[in-house]
């Protein structure tokens, strides 16, 4: 694999290392992660996008349904926003901090959700954060649990949680770490979590980081007194924003941009953070499309297809439904030797390898079902499990992988911000609605046969003459093969049939109406 790639890379020295490019036009903003030559995340962003996760609004409690445990809120879009009753109870730990009390005196009275609808009665104001976009036809879901992140803290402004992200996992760093926290002068009723870009830094980082959040939280809360509910009192950052506060770890080697512009402001924001990490960041010039140039656009269009190839000869299908994501894989042509339990291992490990690439890239999520070539040792089977865990690792959304099931299957979740990129980028077939299929010339035949001798059973004394419009496709079948059928259809029928074609009929479509008054026949 890595072969193949380094020839798409040929022109370049981007084979090695990790680097982010960014592609910006007129219309849209596009972001890849780039791995030792691999694109292991791609992120588009629009001018006429609006992305809400992360954004805080100040909104009034429209209704309340004990029955699902939330209220509606409305935040200023046209459907209202869901706040569950356990999002609306301040301090819901995260599962992925450890939390660090620094109160141990001080005793809180305890709230449940049964406390909630006389907390925040219909008609009330409350500060919440858009946890999760409105994706098809549900409105955004929201918490009171608000969170600032910054370059290397999260600051808890209504809750005086404190933590260190489990994925810091030196036990001497985690100690360090615990001591700055304590000596950090953070404001009564506040909390900060320190994230994990934090690992080797000094004080000062931190120091710099909070002072930021806090002259921020100062601008949301003055927004939050002034300005009556609905009002939008912080927006997220936009994509070269994000990048910025979130992506620019140590771990990133280079930032490449066509952008003189945008390429100054990254370089002037990361200035009052890092000045070191200031010269990590490159403005590309070419004439030539800087993600054709560099090989990626090529990578993107394979890993888009429904079938995925996998470097052994394998691959995968990957299908989007309401309820979930399927993925099938396939020895294909992975014929292997003699030892085909081999061939299956070999398969299964690069599909579970791609699979967690594929979700990141097409940022799919929701509960994804994994059919695995069936593997009869278990010692196999735990094998693509620790192999997918630990790729899964480089998610940033939540993910939960369950061990592969007796069937072969691999259940697993990943947490949906925001619409994949399949819906953002493409709209539903007007013609198929998004079916991907037609009925064939044979079916389209049958059923206007039935409908006909339908029709004329039921008008037998009241019809004449008949108009039917079909599809060009339909009527080139009724004149080859089913000429038989109509003439015998038209025997029954005391009046005349004529058959009209129209190439803006849909072919799944037909029209039965009477010839002389045009009224339509059912």
């Amino acid at each position: 694999m890595l072969n193949r790639i380094k020839k798409l890379f040929r022109k370049t020295e981007f084979t090695e290392g990790k680097r982010l490019v960014i592609n910006v036009e007129k219309l849209e903003r596009r972001l890849a992660v780039i791995e030792d030559g691999m694109v292991e995340e791609y992120s588009v962003e629009r001018n006429s996008d609006e992305n809400i996760v992360g954004s805080i609004f100040k909104g009034r409690v429209k209704n309340i349904e004990p029955g699902l445990k939330a209220m509606f809120v409305d935040i200023g879009f046209e459907k209202n926003a869901f706040l569950h009753f356990w999002d609306a109870i301040p301090a819901a730990l995260d599962g992925g901090l450890e939390e660090i009390s620094r109160n141990q005196g001080k005793k809180q009275k305890k709230v449940t959700s049964k406390d909630i609808p006389n907390i925040y009665p219909v008609g009330s104001e409350v500060l919440v954060q858009v946890t999760k976009g409105p994706i098809g036809t549900k409105g955004p879901r929201v918490t009171t649990n608000i969170s600032l992140p910054g370059r290397y803290l999260v600051l808890m402004p209504l809750n005086e949680q404190f933590g260190i992200s489990r994925k810091v996992e030196d036990p001497k760093e985690r100690k360090r770490l615990r001591r700055i926290m304590e000596k950090l002068t953070v404001p009564e009723g506040m909390g900060v979590i320190m994230r994990t870009v934090c690992q080797g830094k000094r004080v000062r980082h931190f120091v710099r980081d909070l002072n930021i959040l806090l002259e921020q939280w100062d601008e949301i809360d003055k927004t939050r007194t002034e300005k009556k509910a609905p009002v939008n009192c912080f927006q997220e950052p936009d994509l070269v924003g994000r990048v910025v506060r979130d992506l620019l770890t140590e771990e990133i080697d280079e930032i490449i941009c066509d952008d003189e512009p945008t390429t100054e402001f990254m370089r002037e924001q990361v200035s009052q953070i890092s000045r070191r990490t200031r010269n990590r960041i490159r403005y590309f010039q070419s004439g030539q499309p800087l993600f054709d140039k560099l090989g990626i656009q090529r990578q993107i269009d394979d890993a888009f297809h429904r079938q995925v190839w996998l470097p052994c000869g394998g691959y995968l299908v990957i299908d989007e439904t309401e309820a979930m994501i399927t993925v099938d894989v396939n020895t294909g042509r992975n014929r292997g030797g003699k030892n085909i339990d081999k061939t299956i291992l070999e398969t299964n490990l690069e599909a579970a390898v791609e699979v967690a690439r594929q979700l990141r890239l097409r940022n799919i999520g929701g509960l994804v079902v994994i059919d695995f070539i069936d593997m009869k040792g278990r010692r196999d089977q735990n094998q693509v499990y620790k192999v997918m865990r630990e790729r899964l690792k480089r998610d940033r959304a939540k993910t939960q992988v369950m061990q592969i099931s007796p069937l072969g299957l691999m259940e697993m979740t990943r947490q949906r911000l925001t619409e994949s990129l399949s819906d953002s980028l493409y709209d539903p077939c007007p013609y198929c609605a998004g079916k991907g299929r037609l009925k064939s010339l044979v079916t389209m035949s049958v059923e206007l046969q039935r409908k006909l001798g339908s029709v004329i059973d039921r008008h037998r004394d009241k019809a004449g003459d008949m108009l039917i419009v079909i599809h060009p496709d339909v009527m080139n079948r009724l004149r080859t093969e089913d000429q038989e059928l109509l003439a015998d259809l038209e025997r029954r029928h005391t009046g005349r049939l004529t058959f009209r074609s129209d190439p803006a009929l849909h072919r799944e479509v037909f029209k039965i109406s009477d010839a002389n008054t045009g009224k339509e026949l059912s």
